[in-house]
Formats: C-alpha cells, sequence, structure tokens
C-alpha cells in the first residue's frame, strides 16, 4: 500500500478501561470517513498541544468526561498510511476518569471485554493496538538446542516461570524424527503455562503437535493460503515491504520485521533503524515485533514506533547454570 507524501496527521485515541476490564469504543458517524465502523475515542491534535492534554480536551468534547492527561500512559504510537493520507495513531491507556461517558456528538457507544474488539469492524491502523493490549510484548526466539535438552527445556521452564507467554522454538539442525519428542515435550511445559509455543518452519509437525509455525521468509512466496487452522497461532519473518504484503495475503496472525539494529544473527543485512522500521509498518496492518539487537527493555521504544513488542534470541535466552 504506496500510501501518500507528506506530513502525518497526530491523531490520539484512548483506551478506556472501566472497573471490569471492557473498553470503550464509539462508533464513526455517518458522513466522515470510514462511517461505520468502531474506533478507540479521540481525535486530532490542535497547534501547541501535547499528545496527552490533546486527549484530554477531546474525550471532554466527544463523551463529556474530565480527564487528567496525568493519567494517560502511553501504550502504542501506530504510524499508518491511508490512500489519501498519513496518520500517526498515538493511543493511550486510561483507567481513571471524572463523569459518565456519552455521545455528545449522536456516536454509538459500546463497552466491549477485550476478548471481543476484534469482532467489531474497525479501521485498519486500529488492530495493532489490540494486539498491544491483548497479546505479549516480548517474544522469546530459542536458539539451537544442542545435545542436551533436559537443560534446554529447563531453561524454557525459567522463561515461563518469569512470565513469557509466547515462545518460538528454533531448531533447525534437528531432523523432524529427534525434534518431535523435544517439541512435544516443550509444548507441555507451554500448556501448563497458559503460553503460545510456535515451531519455527515446521508446518507439518506444526499440524500435527497443533501448535503454531513461525514462517521462514522463504518460505512465504511458496504458500497460496493460511499453513494452519485458526486457532494455531501463524507468525512470518519478514524484511521488507514485499515481505510484509505476502505475510498479510496468506493471513498471519503477526510478523517479526527487522533488523532494527545490527545483529549477530543476520551479519550482512542492513539495519532498518527506528526510521525505516516505522516506514514499513505504515504500509500493514499486521501486529509487528521489532527483531535484531533488541533486549526486553526496548519495549516502550519499539511502541513508540508502532511494534506490538521486541523479539530476539540472545537477549531473551536465560543464561546456563
Amino acid at each position: 500500500m504506496p500510501g501518500p507524501e507528506g506530513r502525518r496527521l497526530h491523531v490520539v485515541a484512548a483506551v478506556l478501561e472501566d472497573a471490569g476490564g471492557r473498553v470503550l469504543l464509539t462508533r464513526r458517524t455517518e458522513g466522515r470517513d470510514l462511517a461505520g465502523a468502531w474506533e478507540f475515542p479521540g481525535g486530532k491534535l490542535e497547534n501547541g498541544e501535547s499528545p496527552a492534554a490533546g486527549l484530554a480536551r477531546e474525550l471532554h468534547e466527544e463523551l463529556g468526561i474530565a480527564v487528567d492527561p496525568a493519567d494517560c500512559s502511553p501504550l502504542i504510537a501506530v504510524p499508518f498510511a491511508y490512500a489519501d493520507k498519513r496518520i500517526l495513531l498515538d493511543v493511550f491507556r486510561i483507567t481513571r476518569w471524572e463523569g459518565a461517558p456519552r455521545g455528545l456528538e449522536s456516536q454509538a457507544l459500546a463497552w466491549a471485554p477485550p476478548e471481543r474488539l476484534h469482532r467489531y469492524p474497525m479501521p485498519p491502523a486500529d488492530r495493532p493496538v489490540i494486539a498491544a493490549l491483548r497479546q505479549p510484548g516480548c517474544y522469546p526466539i530459542t536458539p539451537e538446542p544442542g545435545d542436551d535438552h533436559a537443560a534446554f527445556v529447563e531453561r524454557i521452564e525459567r522463561l515461563l516461570t518469569a512470565g513469557w507467554r509466547r515462545i518460538q522454538l528454533r531448531a533447525r539442525r534437528l531432523d523432524r524424527d529427534a525434534l518431535r519428542p523435544l517439541a512435544a515435550q516443550v509444548a507441555a511445559r507451554c500448556r501448563e503455562a497458559g503460553a503460545e509455543l510456535l515451531l519455527n518452519g515446521d508446518i507439518a509437525l506444526a499440524r500435527e503437535l497443533a501448535l503454531g509455525v513461525h514462517l521462514r521468509a522463504d518460505q512465504l512466496p511458496g504458500l497460496k493460503r493460511r499453513p494452519l487452522p485458526e486457532g494455531q497461532p501463524v507468525a512470518a519473518s519478514c524484511h521488507d515491504a514485499d515481505e510484509l504484503a505476502r505475510a498479510e495475503a496468506l493471513g498471519v496472525d503477526f510478523a517479526v520485521l527487522g533488523p532494527v539494529r545490527p545483529t549477530a544473527s543476520h551479519p550482512g543485512a542492513a539495519p532498518l533503524g527506528w526510521d525505516g522500521f516505522a516506514a514499513l509498518r505504515e504500509r500493514t496492518t499486521l501486529p509487528l515485533y521489532a527483531l535484531g539487537g533488541l533486549r526486553p527493555d526496548d519495549i516502550a521504544e519499539a511502541r513508540r514506533h508502532g511494534a506490538q513488542g521486541v523479539a530476539g534470541i540472545s537477549a531473551f535466552w536465560p543464561p546456563a547454570r
């Protein structure tokens, strides 16, 4: 999706959460772009406004509620290119306000449980926001298992104990017969912890074990449809706009994009930098993890450039005991 050139519109939006965890959505009225779509409430910044102050103003004008800008917590800033404009959707999470929200501009309101947000038709730029709300911010990737599988599984258990809930098992040097028992053992640990496990590249074994699959970039051109049913996560590694477009056309659930910084795992690849990452972020609705020379504490920086979170190997893998 090429998108227009020129300056981005800075749009602010709120994830308003009530005491039960429900999220407020508003419906775009007739006569506006994307009329009928549901969205997170907010609007365009005025000259000289800070994002939090502008959001507080918009929420007062649209919903009649009073919000202290200090109570606006940054969630994600999504750059996106529509056919006729480029926007930066700057989203904040808010759990405190005064007054009862009501549609002062004749817009319909709905309080949606987080797990049902994806059922509402929304503008394309909002899809990554839902992912940032509901899905893990870190995506650790395992190194090759080596010969000591017991030690490898023990380190997986440490990842799960630390709270990781989405893991990629990357074992490209093992044949399927050797990988099968290891993957089954790791999968059992992940299920007990309520975590997702995706196998790197092996679609057939993922089907057999009812796991997710993480597609390599070189697999994308050979696939004509999503390789696993809904409910089994499918991800893809991407490095440029063409690969992102192929991944989105296949219906993957998320993608990993990089390298953002120089990294030993991609020694010949020119790093995108955060500006390059954001430029590619504009072209897809997919939730994206940033990859390449990053650490778990880079999540906030990644989300400022539209990433769901960060992925990696060495900085995420626990040290040997």
